[in-house]
């Protein structure tokens, strides 16, 4: 079957690593900023390694200098989704590429993210939230005014706190400061961990943060007790295969854990995390998915619904949600 018109929802995705790169060349012509090498002779972009992916993603980023840049950033991401049968996605969002961490800036980025998400509601079908990020490689003292900034504007769009980054730098309580202070601002919690961590970069995230989904948490597969403590405690894990495998961590789908995980009673999701850097998009991950596991429409409804139950939106959305999902 065609998996592009199958209902999809996605949990983890990172607003500027979805930038089209047509995107950015474009804006960055615009601006009269020279980026040239972060892309290959096709367009696309051009990375070696994990570290270098994180330094061609803030090369990226730079262009991404007002409000309104972010809210025609958004506008093409979620055209992109809707075109791959995503009717909700849950982005992550930094104060640190928007505004510099400055709260009154962010605000100002904010509205125009929200705009653009209001418009591809009406237009497309699709409902978008967003969950603010801290980046783990600038620091915890750096975690402090993104966690004030996510506080400051938690409500209906803004609806989770998180962690992305290199998870080599730092132990995860050494970001419980900006975890506690989202947390007491009524906002869910998750963070990427189990990427390139092991099994205890899960726990300790698990302990010291007391995040509600992990970001990730591939290398569970690795950790029997852990698995069952992920299936016993309904901690959803938002699985991007096909990052995992063009980052190396994984050679293949086939070789992928989530399948896996899923028999082992894990909650597990599916999402595309940065898509055009990995040469995805939802589509392309419930194709692969399909072949290298005989998935079925059953199979991904699963996931659908692993998602919507870990979904951070309130209940209305959640009930809007799955009125889409069984429509379809």
């Amino acid at each position: 079957m065609s998996w592009r018109a199958f209902p999809k929802i996605e949990l983890h995705l990172h607003l500027e690593g979805a930038a089209p790169p047509a995107f950015i060349r474009a804006l960055s012509t615009e601006k009269s900023i020279d980026i040239s090498k972060i892309f290959t002779e096709g367009g696309a972009y051009a990375f070696r390694d994990f570290q270098h992916f994180l330094k061609v993603y803030e090369a990226a980023t730079c262009v991404l200098t007002t409000p309104r840049d972010f809210g025609r950033l958004t506008s093409a991401v979620l055209d992109t989704l809707a075109e791959n049968g995503v009717v909700y996605a849950e982005t992550f969002l930094s104060p640190e590429f928007c505004g510099g961490g400055d709260l009154h800036a962010w605000r100002d980025y904010l509205a125009e993210i929200e705009d653009a998400a209001r418009l591809a509601e009406s237009t497309h079908g699709l409902t978008l939230k967003g969950i603010v990020t801290h980046i783990r490689h600038f620091g915890p003292e750096a975690a402090r005014p993104i966690a004030l900034c996510a506080a400051e504007t938690a409500g209906d769009f803004i609806c989770g706190y998180g962690m992305a980054g290199d998870e080599n730098v730092g132990r995860a309580r050494d970001f419980a400061w900006a975890f506690d202070c989202a947390r007491e601002a009524g906002l869910h919690l998750t963070s990427h961990a189990g990427e390139w961590g092991g099994p205890e970069s899960i726990r300790d995230t698990l302990t010291d943060l007391r995040v509600e989904r992990i970001g990730h948490g591939v290398a569970a597969i690795h950790d029997r007790a852990l698995m069952e403590t992920l299936a016993d405690r309904e901690i959803a894990l938002e699985v991007c295969p096909g990052s995992n495998v063009a980052l190396g961590i994984f050679p293949s789908f086939a070789a992928h854990p989530l399948a896996k995980l899923r028999d082992a009673g894990v909650k597990v999701t599916v999402s595309t995390d940065d898509p055009p850097f990995f040469h995805t998009s939802m589509t392309r991950e419930y194709e692969a998915l399909s072949r290298a596991f005989g998935w079925t429409e059953t199979d991904f409804a699963e996931l659908n619904q692993n998602a919507l139950a870990a979904a951070f939106c309130d209940e209305d959305t959640r009930a809007r949600v799955r009125d889409r999902l069984e429509a379809s």
